[in-house]
């Protein structure tokens, strides 16, 4: 289809120019030194000025190529110039984006001049080379549709110095073997960036025979994401200048030197590491005690912060060997002094450093190597202002997989943990319960009953008897949910930094009483209806007048109502609850350093 061709596409826009018509090109429009009828045409400045005036009619888009405005003041000036050979020679650039051109086909060989070719954001899937001007000097095909690169090679432009391969679906070894300077001697700067590259021993051993290579764009490849990148391009590319758009420095290529020889260190693997912080804005769960609530000796309330992460399989292993999950029992001396204690003895003394749980699904599994899991951190008691200070250190080897879980983001969810203790009897009182008869039993309930104002070495000896309070049940219920976007990090970005912002969330009595609240609401809807129903019904039966100033009345009460509760609701509007979040790619800092930050 010609529609599709990259020629069909710009003799259309050449056409666009409307070289030949006014006010370009020979016409009657044009004021000659033999013209004596002044009111009908105009002068070269005229015309000029109606090609380059903002409100002019005749003026047009020229992004396309430098070369289109420029040929439209030469069809004014010099109008008998123009032909088919002036006009192909004449462009130098061409920029056809995102115009689904699909073919680069034998009529661009009519640009016999051309050096720059932009043809970003189209459906080409094969270019042949051999339909390119042998002049071309810079190529940029970013965002297409191409698999394979075998087509590049075989009819090359010999001045080459620009390739742009951006954002196509280039990953394979073929594909790396295309990219050596045996095809392009004089190629200078090189976009790969938003490809699909994992590895780089290979990559960087085909650039490195790129004689003239300076400039090189990887960003937003797996390979970005390795804790080795940049460091091992740059020592490996010694004659590198710029990276990612980033010049290298002396400095930097120095403190990098020798991680391209270093055998020993683990190259295509990435760490993530996400640091929760402080806590803030959740109301009070004591002040959500009502009526209904079970008349237990201890009620606590734990908080934790809990997100879906990839990891290696083996995580569990390295991580959490030595944890196990809080059993539920409490120490009697903690049992005492639970109303004293702080965030952090409780989350030295009775909760767990961080739980971990790997999901066995099969859908959620991105590669053989790693998988999704649960992490959720230490749990913490109520208080305004909680801080985890948790941070966690993830190991992924599959840096495709993580390319993509970083495109999508992080699910990050505040979970409250209700556990309901209850006084348990002693050892003895339990012994004694299994062995005597339902009649002793009830003997011994009255000689306790009777005991009960003894001495007080009796009451210390019965309350050292006492056995700590075991639980009774305990719930877990999500507060809240927030997305992170963490698509930066495959740009460009090292971090991100976010406050969370997961809005007022409903306490535990707020979302018991909803479903209730509902309900009354709906039927004093109902009554509202029928009465409304038949307030209109009476007034139907009244005069105009009767009927008109009631209802303005009415209509001044009711705003001035409305006004009062938006007032008192934006009085009590509740604090949003905040967390502090941050996610960092782990980054090998000098040579030196790079061995021992290795996981």
């Amino acid at each position: 289809m010609s529609s599709n061709t990259v020629s069909a596409v710009v003799e259309k826009l050449i056409r666009r120019l409307c070289l030949k018509d006014f006010p370009c090109g020979h016409g009657s429009w044009r004021q000659t030194a033999d013209c004596t009828d002044e009111g009908e045409t105009e002068n070269i400045d005229t015309l000029l000025n109606l090609l380059t005036c903002p409100h002019s009619p005749w003026t047009f888009d020229g992004s396309w190529s430098p070369q289109a405005t420029a040929l439209r003041r030469i069809a004014v000036l010099s109008p008998e110039c123009l032909n088919d050979d002036f006009i192909y020679s004449f462009f130098t650039i061409l920029r056809v984006v995102d115009k689904d051109v699909s073919v680069i086909d034998k009529g661009l060989l009519k640009f016999s001049k051309l050096e720059e070719l932009v043809l970003s954001a189209n459906k080409i899937s094969e270019v042949s080379l051999e339909n390119l001007p042998r002049t071309l000097k810079i190529l940029e095909l970013r965002a297409n549709c191409l698999s394979a690169l075998d087509s590049l090679t075989r009819c090359p432009p010999p001045h080459l110095h620009y390739l742009g391969l951006g954002s196509n679906s280039l990953h394979s070894q073929e594909d790396i073997s295309h990219l050596t300077g045996t095809h392009w001697p004089q190629l200078v700067c090189l976009d790969l960036s938003d490809c699909g590259f994992k590895e780089h021993p290979p990559l960087l051993k085909a650039l490195s025979t790129l004689p003239a290579l300076r400039t090189l764009m990887l960003q937003g490849n797996p390979l970005s994401l390795a804790s080795c990148y940049p460091g091992l391009t740059v020592d490996s590319l010694p004659r590198l200048s710029c990276l990612d758009a980033s010049r290298i420095s002396p400095d930097e290529r120095k403190s990098f030197r020798g991680l391209a020889k270093r055998r020993d260190l683990v190259m295509d693997q990435a760490s993530v590491t996400v640091s929760v912080g402080r806590l803030s804005g959740t109301t009070d769960p004591s002040m959500s005690v009502t009526e209904k609530t079970p008349d237990f000796q201890f009620v606590t309330y734990n908080y934790f912060i809990s997100y879906e992460i990839l990891s290696n399989k083996n995580y569990n292993e390295q991580k959490f060997k030595s944890e196990s999950e809080f059993d539920g029992h409490l120490t009697e001396e903690v049992l005492k002094d639970t109303d004293l204690q702080s965030n952090e003895t409780c989350h030295k003394e009775m909760l767990k450093a961080g739980t971990c749980d790997s999901r066995a699904d099969t859908e959620n599994t991105f590669h053989d190597t790693i998988q999704e899991i649960t992490y959720s951190t230490a749990k913490l008691m109520w208080s305004e202002c909680m801080d985890f200070s948790d941070a966690q250190t993830f190991t992924v080897s599959d840096l495709g997989a993580l390319k993509k879980f970083l495109n999508l983001g992080l699910h990050l969810r505040i979970e409250e943990e209700k556990v309901l203790l209850r006084p348990a009897a002693s050892e003895d009182e339990a012994s004694a319960k299994t062995s005597k008869t339902p009649k002793e039993n009830k003997g011994k309930k009255r000689k306790e009953s009777a005991n009960k104002s003894g001495s007080s070495k009796e009451k210390s000896k019965d309350k050292q008897k006492t056995s700590v309070p075991e639980v009774h049940s305990s719930s877990t219920r999500i507060l809240g949910s927030v997305h992170v976007p963490l698509h930066s990090l495959v740009k460009s970005g090292q971090h991100v930094d976010v406050l969370c912002n997961f809005g007022a969330l409903q306490t535990e009595f707020e979302m018991e009483a909803t479903p209730a609240i509902e309900k009354e609401q709906g039927k004093k809807m109902k009554v509202k209806k029928k009465e409304d129903k038949d307030s209109k019904n009476r007034e139907a039966n009244d005069t105009r007048e009767k009927r008109t100033s009631p209802s303005k009345a009415k209509g001044r009460g009711g705003e001035e109502c409305a006004d009062d509760v938006t007032d008192d609701h934006e009085s009590d509007q509740p604090e949003p609850v905040i967390v502090e979040l941050r996610v960092e790619l782990q980054k090998w800092s000098p040579a030196s350093e790079a061995g021992q930050q290795q996981l």
